[in-house]
């Protein structure tokens, strides 16, 4: 589904009634109290953008506090300081990732359809990826800022459309990631780098948007290096991971259709949901 399909469809539906609830979702009244509680907090000193004035916002960082109003508070003001910091609004609406393509060939990644709830589902081959070519055509920096404008994207535009199309609320991401001959010796400092401060971003200023992470293919190389992965990750983002290993095919099929499964694993450079 291309970026402009995907505006359309939005503007499409935005005005219905049925929409606007399809997209809001059902609140749980207890959250709901939570979520307007940390609301008057923030808008009492003036420290609520309209941007993120939202039900499902608030609540993320909720959840990632364990509902405690003032350490949510300060994980939300730090999100904001961190948007301004690092121009994420010109990021999102400016940066242009020319070597996309060429990125791909090295590193293959991207958006796969959905998962059986109907969730945006992201698979990476990690065990696939070849640094040294990925420095050649990238920077750090530029894929840092690129994974900043594919979370943009995924919160704005991906999320709204995978609820009108599946009638329910949809705020989060399945992920595979496949890390077959992944281990210590080829995981370089410069990987551990980038891998860090991306889960920083992704755990600080996107919480609560991983439903479930399907490490598959895991040999004793990647399960080493996962003892050192996981200082980088929080606990409520680990509980959401499943290291498997090459018998993985009954856990994640739960999740996935096996015909997209086993399609998108054969065919991982293929484009069906990524807006460009």
């Amino acid at each position: 589904m291309s970026f402009r399909s995907i505006e359309q469809l939005l503007r499409r539906n935005s005005k219905t009634k049925i929409s606007r609830n399809i997209v809001d979702g059902v609140h749980d009244q207890k959250e709901e109290q939570l979520v307007q509680s940390l609301r008057e907090l923030l808008l009492a000193s003036n420290q609520l953008p309209d941007k993120f004035d939202d039900y499902y916002v608030l609540l993320r960082f909720l959840r990632m506090r364990g509902f405690n109003i003032l350490k949510a508070k300060e994980m939300f003001l730090n999100m904001l300081k961190w948007r301004e910091d690092c121009s994420v609004d010109a990021i999102a609406n400016d940066f242009k990732f020319e070597e996309y393509d060429a990125v791909k060939r090295c590193y293959p990644h991207g958006f796969h359809g959905v998962d059986r709830f109907g969730r945006p589902l992201y698979i990476e081959r990690v065990g696939l990826v070849d640094l040294s070519k990925l420095v050649q055509v990238t920077s750090i920096d530029r894929y840092v800022k690129y994974h900043i404008s594919e979370q943009e994207k995924t919160v704005s535009l991906r999320y709204p459309v995978c609820s009108l199309v599946a009638k329910r609320h949809i705020a989060s991401t399945t992920a595979i990631f496949d890390v077959k001959g992944l281990g210590l010796n080829n995981f370089s400092k410069s990987a551990r780098e980038m891998f860090a401060e991306i889960q920083k971003i992704d755990s600080n200023y996107y919480p609560e948007t991983l439903n479930q992470l399907y490490i598959i293919n895991a040999g004793t190389g990647f399960r080493a290096l996962w003892k050192v992965l996981k200082a980088f990750m929080e606990a409520r983002t680990l509980a959401k991971v499943q290291v498997l290993g090459t018998n993985y095919l009954n856990t994640v099929l739960k999740a996935v259709d096996p015909r997209l499964f086993r399609r998108n694993m054969h065919l991982s450079n293929r484009r069906m949901l990524t807006p460009r």
